[in-house]
């Protein structure tokens, strides 16, 4: 018994092995495996000729130019709770627009008015770019403050030799004086209320 099982362990070579695991893995079929990839499909797209002679093609592209938006600068102004998005643009309709509004129009006061384009007037800019403003916060001179101090930053943005005269006059200085928080035990950020001795 032991001397047969001694020759089936001989008999089987790592050649035999080999052949057997490759036995193993052929397919039992001879036929290949077909993949279906399925066809592409094409919806006919009528176009409709206007007598003028423009394709599709030329057609997008003409919209993709007049759509196209203008180059401009953008920068961020601030005062008190005041936040002013100023942006420049070198093409369009040289005007002052402050919340869809000309700046003599939003700002009521003649002081506001001037505080609003003092840098625009610095640079002599004024007539030169179409401006347009959207500010929310604070009252209306914090507003103008930071209307200034975002034309001043976007000038900046545009021209870089403008920022030692803008600097010099203080409108590209961040205002950091704004009300301080009230207090709990108290009326307002320092106030205390009355004291009574009796």
């Amino acid at each position: 018994m032991m001397a047969k099982e001694e020759k089936v362990k001989k008999t089987k070579t790592p050649a035999a092995v080999k052949k057997m695991e490759e036995k193993k893995l052929e397919p039992k079929t001879s036929e290949a495996i077909e993949i279906k990839v399925p066809a592409p499909v094409t919806v006919p797209v009528e176009v409709k000729d206007d007598g003028d002679g423009m394709l599709p093609e030329d057609f997008i592209m003409e919209k993709d130019i007049a759509s196209k938006p203008d180059r401009y600068f953008e920068a961020t102004g601030r005062r008190k709770t005041a936040v002013a998005r100023v942006r420049l643009f070198t093409r369009g309709e040289k005007q002052f627009m402050v919340n869809g509004k000309p700046y003599t129009e939003y700002f009521g006061l003649v002081a506001d008015q001037e505080t609003a384009v003092a840098s625009m007037k610095k640079m002599k800019c004024l007539d030169k770019f179409k401006v347009t403003v959207i500010v929310n916060g604070g009252g209306r001179s914090a507003q103008a403050e930071a209307v200034r101090h975002g034309t001043a930053r976007v000038l900046v943005d545009f021209n870089n030799n403008f920022k030692k005269r803008l600097r010099k006059v203080g409108f590209l200085t961040r205002d950091p004086r704004m009300r301080e928080r009230k207090k709990f035990g108290l009326k307002r950020a320092r106030k205390s209320p009355q004291w009574a001795k009796r």
